[in-house]
C-alpha cells in the first residue's frame, strides 16, 4: 500500500482562525466525518478526501464516537487513515470525537455519566490507534445525570492526558453558562460549544452564540449546507442518487419540503449575483461572524471538497445582500 505524503504547501490558501481567547488556532474549515467515512462507505474514496483535506490546509478531524454506520466505524476508518501516512503528521492535526449519543446496549451505552464518558474515551482512542484526541466534547447534555458529575469527568479526562482541551455540543445557553462555571470550577476551562448553524437553521443566534462570545469560547458549526439543502442539488426535487433518497442518510425525502427548495432557489440566484455558488455563500455567511471560529464540512467526493474550499475566496457581503439574505431565511 502506497504511504500518504502531505503537499509542502498546504498552509498556503487556508486561513487559521484563534478559537476564542484560547492558544489554540483552527482552520476556517474543518473535515466533518459524520458521513462518508462509515463501513458502507468506499476506504479509496474516503481516504483521498482526508489527504486532500489536509493538502489543503485542513488541520480539524471533526469525528464522534457514534459516527458511522456502523457506529464507531467512522473512528476506526479514520485510524486506517492514520496508519496509511496522515500520523505521520500527528503534532500538526487537530483531532476531535464526541460521546453522548446511542453506542452501546445497556443503560451506560449513552448520555453523560462518569461511566460512559470514561469508557467511551478510551474506546475512541483505542479504535483511532492514538494515545490522546486534541478535543474531547459532551455530544448531548444529560436531562437525568447531574451537570457535574459529567463536567468533572470531562475534567479527568484532560488530566489523565486522554485529551487536550474540552468542547460542549448542543447545549443551550443556560446549559452551557452552568457547564461552563462547573469546568472553570474544576480547573478546566472550556475552548468551544459545537451546534448546528447554517442559513436554515439559526437557532444558536437566540442567545447562544452572545453566550459564547461572552465567555470566549470558540463556535464551530455542523451541517453548514443542512444536509444539502443549501447546495443546487434540490433545486428542482430529489435527485435518485442524492444524500435524500439514501436509505443510510439522515436527510429525509419529507425535510425537502417546497417552501426550503422556494428559498434555496432564491438564495441561489444571490449568490450567482455573487459569482459563487449556493454552497460556497452558504459557508461564507457563517464565516463572516467572528464568533465562528471554523465551519465543518462534510464531502462524500475529492471533487465537493474542493468545491467547497472555494468558499475561503468569497466576496465580502454588503449590506443589501446581507439584509436580503434575512428576508429570505428568517
Amino acid at each position: 500500500m502506497e504511504t500518504y505524503q502531505a503537499e509542502t504547501t498546504r498552509y498556503e490558501n487556508m486561513p487559521y482562525c484563534r478559537c476564542g481567547q484560547s492558544g489554540l488556532l483552527l482552520p476556517s474549515l474543518s473535515l466533518g466525518l459524520w458521513h462518508n467515512f462509515g463501513s458502507v462507505d468506499s476506504f479509496e474514496n474516503y481516504s483521498q478526501i482526508a489527504f486532500t483535506a489536509f493538502d489543503n490546509g485542513i488541520t480539524h478531524f471533526d469525528l464522534a464516537n457514534n459516527y458511522g454506520p456502523l457506529p464507531g466505524s467512522a473512528e476506526e476508518n479514520f485510524g486506517r487513515i492514520l496508519k496509511k501516512g496522515l500520523a505521520t503528521y500527528r503534532d500538526e492535526l487537530i483531532i476531535s470525537t464526541k460521546a453522548g449519543h446511542d453506542m452501546w446496549p445497556g443503560p451506560y451505552g449513552s448520555w453523560g455519566s462518569r461511566k460512559h464518558l470514561m469508557a467511551s474515551i478510551d474506546q475512541s482512542l483505542k479504535r483511532m490507534g492514538v494515545e490522546y484526541v486534541d478535543i474531547f466534547y459532551s455530544h448531548r447534555p444529560d436531562p437525568d445525570t447531574p451537570m457535574e458529575e459529567t463536567m468533572q469527568a470531562l475534567s479527568d479526562i484532560v488530566r489523565q492526558g486522554k485529551a487536550l482541551y474540552i468542547g460542549l455540543s448542543k447545549y443551550n445557553s443556560e446549559q452551557t453558562q452552568t457547564a461552563l462555571a462547573l469546568l472553570k470550577q474544576y480547573g478546566t476551562p472550556c475552548l468551544i460549544h459545537q451546534d448546528r448553524y447554517s442559513l436554515f437553521d439559526r437557532n444558536v443566534e437566540n442567545g447562544l452564540l452572545d453566550t459564547i462570545g461572552a465567555n470566549h469560547l470558540g463556535m464551530i458549526a455542523f451541517s453548514p449546507l443542512a444536509q444539502g439543502l443549501l447546495t443546487d442539488r434540490y433545486l428542482n426535487g430529489i435527485p435518485a442518487d442524492s444524500r435524500a433518497a439514501k436509505a443510510t442518510g439522515f436527510l429525509k425525502p419529507e425535510q425537502v419540503t417546497e417552501e426550503k427548495i422556494n428559498q434555496a432557489r432564491r438564495l441561489n440566484a444571490i449568490a450567482r449575483q455573487r459569482g459563487q455558488s449556493l454552497a460556497e455563500m452558504a459557508i461564507a455567511w457563517l464565516l463572516k461572524d467572528r464568533r465562528v471560529s471554523s465551519v465543518i464540512i462534510g464531502a462524500s467526493s475529492v471533487r465537493q471538497l474542493q468545491n467547497n474550499l472555494k468558499a475561503l475566496k468569497s466576496p465580502v457581503f454588503t449590506d443589501e445582500e446581507l439584509k436580503e439574505i434575512d428576508l429570505i431565511t428568517k
